[in-house]
């Protein structure tokens, strides 16, 4: 593989990504463009999170709206780019890079409430925080983000990722550190390693099989693939709801030696004893190990799994996501509320990515609502995924909510590795989400 990228090339893919220019080696962020006029209204609008989504809407309600009273419901001070976490969690980034300050993020003269969303009343039009204040908003954005589930993991401690071979890039920048520890360990001695994947809905569903790859490849790098075995365990009967993805991942492992097993549901694990237990059709099977990568089953926050916001028949129920349209992302039955990001009940779209594409047109549809108009766009659910195959390539997998492939990049065939789609994700996507945030893109 030629590892040179062409200025043209490189060129095309800052604009696909929509940041500007390379300049002394880093992206610079393009401006927004004027808005033409802004729509006068005195509507309060409340936005229950403050992660990609909850910041990109309000700096764009706050461009898009003159008068507006926007208030950010969240009690996380610190903002944490979770796309860098695989990165960190095999060495090729420090954790310094996916640690911001949300208040950075934030645009001037919105109110921002520091603590969690405890309740909604949908009918009321009222949510009631964590210290018990209780709020009315006019219109409402749901960017909660999701749970993980680790409860129903038994004898999981999360303070105990990065010893006797535990890992998970999933609960926080500390975990994806000590995962990096943990990985280190075993490629120096081999064995067992064991990585699993939830049969719920879950946020960046390629975060698993990246962190198989990466597995392989510091093995390989370190010459001790013929002293370890990797097994996949999967919860459902696939690695990867695309099946030219699907079938194309599992390829690729078939080279490593990576075994896979289906409808193999982790419940428990010994930590000190090394020893995973699963749940699968035949009964509860125990599997020792020497690393263990443990990704839990998620659902939606309690504040939404418990309110009238939630679906409440068919496969999205379960988990309580939020039950919105999912052409408009505006609810189903109450249409002064708007869901963006993880928290949707959509048939995809838990990715930083799919919140850059839908940012825009979840902010024109709430606008235009506040408007008297009916929404008018519809979201295709673009979802992407660099999958990560070892350090210096990885594929850019770009996909609707029907499963199809729709790749936005000229350059990059998405089913095939490549350096320039390693770039992406190594260097150009930090600051294409930073502008996301602020509300440019």
């Amino acid at each position: 593989m030629d590892d040179k990228v062409s200025n043209q090339n490189r060129r095309k893919l800052l604009q696909a990504l929509g940041v500007g220019t390379v300049v002394a080696g880093a992206a610079s962020i393009t401006q927004p463009a004027q808005a033409a006029s802004k729509l006068k209204t005195s509507a309060h609008i409340a936005i229950l999170g403050s992660g990609l989504g909850g910041i990109a809407m309000a700096n764009r309600l706050s461009n898009m709206l003159d008068g507006a009273k926007i208030t950010i419901v969240d009690g996380k001070e610190e903002h944490n780019y979770q796309p860098g976490y695989t990165l960190v969690a095999s060495g090729v980034w420090p954790v310094e890079k996916v640690r911001d300050r949300n208040a950075d993020f934030h645009p001037s003269g919105i109110t921002w409430v520091k603590e969690m969303v405890a309740e909604i009343d949908a009918p009321a039009n009222t949510i009631t925080t964590s210290g018990g204040q209780k709020i009315k908003y006019d219109y409402l954005v749901v960017a909660t983000g999701l749970v993980m589930d680790w409860n129903l993991i038994e004898g999981m401690d999360l303070n105990a990722i990065g010893s006797n071979g535990l890992a998970s890039v999933y609960p926080s920048p500390q975990a994806a550190e000590a995962t990096w520890k943990a990985m280190q360990e075993y490629v120096s001695k081999g064995g067992q390693a064991v990585m699993t994947l939830p049969a719920t809905a879950l946020k960046c569903a390629g975060a698993p099989l990246k962190m198989t790859f990466m597995v392989c490849d510091r093995l390989k790098r370190a010459g001790m693939l013929d002293k370890a075995q990797v097994m996949f365990k999967s919860g459902v009967k696939n690695i990867f709801g695309v099946k030219a993805v699907n079938d194309n991942v599992l390829a690729r492992w078939e080279e490593f030696g990576v075994k896979t097993d289906y409808e193999s549901k982790l419940v428990g694990v010994d930590i000190g004893g090394r020893k995973a237990y699963f749940e699968t059709p035949a009964g509860r099977v125990e599997q020792a190990y020497d690393f263990l990568h443990a990704v839990p089953p998620m659902r939606a926050p309690d504040a939404v799994k418990n309110s009238d916001l939630a679906w409440k028949e068919g496969p999205m129920a379960g988990g309580g996501w939020l039950e919105v349209d999912k052409a408009t992302l505006q609810h189903k039955r109450y249409p002064n509320v708007f869901g963006i990001g993880d928290v949707n009940g959509t048939p995809r779209g838990k990715t930083a990515a799919t919140v850059k594409k839908s940012a825009p047109l979840v902010a024109h549809h709430l606008v235009q609502t506040i408007a008297g108009q009916n929404p008018d766009q519809v979201f295709d659910g673009y979802t992407s995924c660099p999958m990560l195959i070892r350090e210096g390539s990885a594929m850019l997998i770009e996909f609707d909510y029907d499963g199809k492939l729709i790749p936005s990049l000229p350059m990059i065939d998405p089913l095939q590795e490549s350096y320039m789609a390693w770039l992406m994700k190594y260097r150009l996507l930090k600051p294409a989400y930073v502008a996301v945030l602020k509300g440019r893109v």
